[in-house]
């Protein structure tokens, strides 16, 4: 890697081509960033002194012997802002009638210096290729900055000679072998970005592949508005935030490198399991295990993005849960309680069980596995390792190989509570908001008559977490004589047994009011009788006159129950 100062004539030599990756997304930059740059031309023409453009990486390309083009680079970064320059310049030498430097620049014989990709490649090159100014007609943006410029900019207030050689880059200049996503994470902070899947599209496919980009990549991840929405959609996994599209890679690759035949070495699978490293591990695992056969898992990735697609669903959030066991339920697990390491395992479910029944009872065990634990408390550090590594491996499709597989592992991490450890975890489990919320919701949704209610359960994320008998007791809930009761009733209160989900949260003076008040509301203030109206986790106890700390242990009870005969082992 070569990095430091470059300037345009460092940049555009009269032997180097610049491609932009073909598949690359558009060009986006629109007038207001038009006009920055037509404003800091005018000022650097003004005052002659040095500007800084930002940052261009480069990536060499290997050259044919006897080729016409002595140099050809990757455009890694800077597409935006060399195009934008590239369409300024063709502007003013049309307006000037002079375009040495502009040909000198951007002209490579009967070749334009910026190879563009394939949404603009047409409109950019119609552009360059002008020889006398000319109404243009399109909505692309590189049609519009043409039009722009040719309105607004004012040659007499350009100095060609201050601009050339004012402009300044932070130039990256890399070999064909250096990583591209490491030095695009390094520079995250200069607003740089490029996806994970970018990476992949240009790495699969070339410019003259464009039938198999098509049948492989555009016609499912790029078809129309809704799936680019569907697969750009952003979730929270971990500390971060990944896209749809990510985090179906990351899956695929997880169940890939489990594949017997291909004998992936344990430490690869360690390093392919890097979320961070994901482009990487790609050109790894293909150089490495598929004889660097790019197009070897083409249809496979077809395939199964399709199934992806089909059954993973975020809007589940905000619907009304069915009490029939299979990926709707599951769905509600990952995305209501941000548990997305359970994604890649699902989607080798929906792979290779093809029986609905199977199927289905394998996702009430999943969710039953996954409850259970949540109830206890038990850890989710090894979550990781088990739905990405161990139960592919092990091939594990049905629910007796799940149980089987549970029961036979050494270290018990991963253990799967009893009724007593189950009943334990609602009497004494201290449980984060969301944790407790969902627990409480998924037994809703189970033991809910529908027929019988006349309001309809609402999605996962419509319902916040309240404590029935709130954490400032003290004021208004009865003093209590010794420490050690109150010691009692302070742990009492944060455990499920006092939790109850709820459509809106509470004004502050009814929250912490009494039983009483904060049952029914006080003045306009509404209490829980509005907000958790109809709830059968819930509606028997607002019929109690008191709630103390044997009400909690009485509803912990009632909890257990229903837990025990919903997630049964």
């Amino acid at each position: 890697m070569d990095a430091g100062k470059r300037t345009i004539n460092d940049i555009f030599n009269g032997n180097r081509i610049l491609e932009v990756p073909f598949f690359q997304r558009a060009y986006v930059w629109g007038e207001e960033q038009w006009e920055r740059l037509l404003e800091d031309m005018e000022s650097i023409s003004a005052v002659n002194k040095p500007y800084f453009l930002g940052s261009v990486i480069l990536k060499q390309q290997s050259t044919a012997t006897g080729s016409r083009v002595g140099d050809k680079r990757t455009l890694i970064d800077g597409q935006q802002r060399l195009t934008t320059l590239s369409i300024f310049f063709k502007v003013l030498s049309l307006k000037t009638g002079d375009d040495y430097e502009y040909n000198r620049m951007f002209k490579l014989r009967d070749l334009i210096a910026i190879q563009h990709n394939h949404n603009d490649i047409d409109a950019y090159e119609q552009v360059m290729n002008l020889n006398e100014p000319k109404e243009l007609s399109g909505t692309d943006n590189i049609t519009k900055a043409y039009q722009y410029f040719s309105l607004k900019l004012d040659a007499e207030k350009l100095d060609i000679n201050n601009i050339l050689s004012k402009i300044l880059f932070v130039g990256i200049d890399l070999d064909e072998n250096e990583d591209e996503q490491q030095i695009f994470d390094t520079i995250n902070s200069l607003g740089v970005k490029l996806t994970t899947a970018e990476l992949l599209k240009n790495h699969f496919f070339n410019r003259d592949e464009i039938s198999a980009y098509q049948t492989y990549w555009k016609n499912i991840f790029e078809k129309d508005d809704e799936a680019k929405n569907y697969w750009d959609r952003e979730i929270t996994a971990g500390r971060t935030k990944r896209t749809f599209i990510d985090l179906f890679f990351f899956s695929y690759l997880q169940i890939k490198i489990q594949d017997k035949s291909l004998n992936v070495k344990t430490e690869d699978k360690i390093e392919f399991s890097k979320v961070e490293h994901l482009f990487e591990s790609y050109k790894s695992f293909i150089k490495n295990y598929l004889n660097n056969d790019k197009k070897a898992i083409l249809a496979e990735i077809k395939d199964y993005a399709l199934i992806f697609q089909e059954n993973f669903d975020f809007s589940i959030t905000d619907n009304e849960l069915t009490d029939q066991s299979g990926i709707e339920r599951i769905n509600a697990i990952i995305f209501g309680l941000d548990t997305s390491t359970l994604i890649p395992y699902v989607l080798y479910i929906l792979k290779n069980v093809t029986n609905d029944k199977d199927r289905n009872e394998l996702f009430n065990f999943l969710e039953t596995f996954i409850m259970r634990r949540m109830v206890a408390h038990a850890t989710t550090k090894n979550y990781n390792q088990l739905f990405t590594d161990r139960l592919i491996n092990h091939e594990i499709i049905s629910k007796k190989q799940f149980l089987e597989f549970l029961e036979g592992q050494a270290d018990k991490v991963n253990f799967l509570p009893s009724d007593q450890e189950l009943k334990d975890g609602f009497e004494s489990s201290y449980l984060i908001n969301k944790q407790a919320a969902g627990i409480l919701y998924f037994i809703e949704s189970k033991i809910r008559n529908r027929s019988l209610q006349s309001t309809q359960l609402l999605g996962i994320s419509k319902y916040s977490l309240e404590h029935i008998m709130p954490k400032k007791w003290e004021n208004h809930w009865g003093r209590l004589s010794s420490q050690e009761d109150k010691i009692k009733r302070n742990r009492k209160l944060l455990t499920l047994g006092n939790l109850t989900i709820i459509t809106q949260a509470l004004n502050s003076t009814i929250r912490d009011a009494n039983w009483n008040v904060k049952r029914k509301g006080k003045a306009d203030k509404k209490g829980l009788n509005t907000y958790s109206a109809g709830l059968e986790t819930m509606s028997h106890y607002l019929t109690l006159d008191q709630w103390n700390e044997g009400t909690i242990e009485e509803r912990a009870e009632f909890l257990y129950e229903k837990a025990k005969t919903i997630w049964i082992i």
